[in-house]
């Protein structure tokens, strides 16, 4: 079906399984493929599944190209996204909600979607989203890293491998509201949302199968850190290294050789 260019290199760092990719087009291509027939695979052996999505101009290649893959039963899926800005407006569209509905949930023809609602009591949100994803296992988690190493909004601050919640209320760290701005997602820091709604780690990493799309020159110092320092929240995306499935996808420009 596909004549897929293959990675430049593949190898495994603890648990963690990297593949690099020659740019960001092959690394979206590769990923996608390899997401979509674990989808199939699941749906083989289940009735239905359930994905969680990562917001973010990091994903553009991997959703454009899974919105494509053919012979998926996409009414079987459930879709949830990791994380929300608390504050802004139902229909602004620097929303996490409305670039999942632009770029990937308008495309296929989803059984069910569950949106983040950062416009309503924080607190009330946690317990309600929580709910949701605690109501059956999570089969895939589709991720990215931020630039000072975060997993959603598990900034360095916050971040908390024996995080005990499954959705939480954070204050973003500088760095990653900065990176918002970098991304083009806002005009300047001032306009960014100082607090958001995420997914806890734990609840990240009990997703069965992760895979991670990480490309671009911005993120380099970080897929560094997360795959040769230590495993420390100092670097939250350094605990994908202990996740029994988990696949690193990163470009010459991320990886740096």
């Amino acid at each position: 079906m596909n004549s897929l260019q293959l990675p430049e290199s593949s190898f495994t760092i603890d648990q963690l399984k990297v593949e690099v990719y020659r740019n960001r087009g092959e690394l979206g291509e590769a990923a996608a493929v390899a997401a979509a027939e674990a989808i199939r695979a699941r749906l083989r052996s289940q009735p239905s599944i359930r994905i969680v999505f990562a917001a973010a101009p990091s994903q553009n290649e991997f959703l454009d190209r899974l919105s494509k893959e053919p012979e998926i039963d996409w009414s079987r899926v459930t879709a949830f996204h990791m994380d929300e800005y608390i504050g802004l407006p139902s229909g602004a569209p620097e929303r996490f909600s409305h670039y999942l509905k632009k770029r990937f949930f308008s495309k296929v023809a989803l059984g069910q979607v569950h949106y983040i609602d950062g416009s309503k009591g924080a607190e009330e949100e946690c317990v309600r989203y929580s709910a949701l994803l605690k109501e059956a296992p999570i089969d895939l988690v589709c991720l990215g890293i931020g630039e000072n190493g975060h997993i959603a909004f598990n900034d360095p601050p916050v971040a908390d491998f024996e995080d005990p919640l499954t959705v939480k209320c954070v204050e973003l760290d500088e760095a990653c509201r900065q990176q918002q701005v970098h991304d083009g997602c806002f005009p300047d820091l001032a306009s960014v949302p100082t607090h958001a709604l995420t997914m806890t780690i734990p609840a990240l990493l009990a997703g069965a199968q992760l895979f991670c799309m990480v490309p671009g020159p911005a993120k380099r110092a970080a897929v560094r850190a997360a795959l040769t320092g230590p495993i420390s929240t100092a670097c939250p995306a350094s605990v994908l290294r202990k996740h029994p499935s988990c696949v690193l996808y990163v470009d010459s420009d991320s990886y740096g050789g």
